[in-house]
């Protein structure tokens, strides 16, 4: 997924991947997956994704500053 946010370019498919958390199993419908990634200029986002009923119906990416990058690996 690819999507611009305040100028700029956050990129499933250029960036490094860091951490994935998985919630469900496969094909459940109340599942998700939040995706930690790195892009080429050091800026952090997660990507999220996850089935018709969970909290992430639809694929997004949020952008995560750096020094919150910690508490969110912490709090899962």
């Amino acid at each position: 997924m690819r999507k611009v946010i305040d100028g700029t370019t956050y990129d499933t498919q250029s960036s490094t991947l860091d951490k994935k958390f998985t919630f469900g199993a496969p094909g459940d419908a109340t599942g998700y997956e939040e995706t930690l990634y790195i892009t080429f200029n050091g800026k952090y986002f997660i990507y999220t994704n996850g089935g018709a009923q969970s909290k992430y119906p639809h694929e997004d990416i949020t952008p995560i500053a750096r020094e919150q990058v910690r508490d969110w690996v912490m709090s899962h």
